[in-house]
């Protein structure tokens, strides 16, 4: 299946397919953070799992899946995509709410989201300088950011929907990295992953608002193409504008962010996408790894 770029004359993320365990298995990654030499990194697409029916084939939520040896099944291919032996044990995801909220995370948190479920829906990033370990956050139109430090090796991975980008959960995860591992922001690789693009994802008044308080003269930036409908105010939000602001506002060189090109709404056949689906449809996934 084709991959629908905004600008197919630049494209940004590589589409790539591998061969594991006997099955074709396709992802998505930025050159940029490949060519930190520190790290793994993944975008998942639906292509290459074992999931079925709404769910099919690359699902990673357990609660939109009858059987949950399936989704163990998908996690397993990209451990063994990311090698070194890695299995379940090895992931730390977080049990996502919106939220501006990241967590350090370490070896004890192993298995937490596949075989673990111990924190609450309270957390929407991590951050580490535990090598081995696979951070993953999920998607269905919300934006992963990926956070690298080559300097002090650590890394940050965060869910930023709406709710999160307001919050500046990229940012968030920056101070983190700062405080417990000696993190410079103008040292940092950042990538903003597929998600939803300005052209499809429009917004009422009242999170336009939102925005425009967090943002204040950069608002203009990311809040396009004012217009009325059925009596009221709505425009278009550009998500990825607005985390390469965050990033940039905390620091982060611009040189050093790389920004997708891939929309999963328009791509819903080939992605994860809630404004194409709704309830019906699986969780694509961003994983991140320090290599150990």
């Amino acid at each position: 299946m084709q991959l629908i770029r905004k600008d197919p004359n630049r494209p940004v993320l590589l589409d790539r397919t591998e061969t594991i365990g006997g099955l074709p298995l396709r992802t998505l990654s930025f050159p940029m953070l490949e060519q930190t030499g520190c790290v793994d990194h993944v975008f998942t697409t639906r292509e290459g799992g074992v999931s079925s029916g709404d769910c099919a084939a690359m699902n990673f939520n357990y609660d939109r899946e009858g059987d949950p040896m399936v989704v163990d099944a998908n996690y397993q291919r990209i451990a063994d995509a990311f090698g070194g032996g890695r299995s379940l044990r090895h992931f730390v995801c977080a049990h996502q709410g919106h939220t501006g909220n990241v967590r350090v995370v370490d070896k004890r948190d192993g298995g937490e989201g596949t075989l673990f479920r111990r924190w609450g829906r309270d957390v929407d990033g991590m951050v580490t300088n535990t090598p081995g370990l696979i951070l993953g956050v999920f998607t269905a139109d919300c934006t992963p950011v990926y956070l690298i430090d080559p300097v002090h090796r650590a890394v940050g991975l965060v869910h930023s929907g709406w709710r999160g980008t307001a919050a500046g959960i990229a940012a968030n995860a920056i101070d983190l990295m700062r405080t417990h591992f000696g993190s410079d922001p103008a040292d940092l690789v950042c990538a903003v992953g597929p998600s939803i693009c300005r052209d499809c994802y429009e917004i009422s008044e009242d999170v336009a608002a939102v925005f425009k308080d967090r943002f204040g003269a950069q608002a203009d930036q990311i809040l396009l193409s004012p217009h009325t409908r059925d009596g009221a105010l709505h425009c278009q939000l550009d998500l990825w504008q607005a985390n390469r602001l965050v990033l940039e506002n905390a620091g982060v060189k611009p040189e050093h962010i790389q920004v997708t090109d891939v929309c999963t709404r328009c791509n819903a056949k080939l992605l994860f996408s809630h404004r194409a689906a709704g309830e019906r449809r699986g969780n694509c996934a961003a994983f991140l790894s320090l290599k150990p």
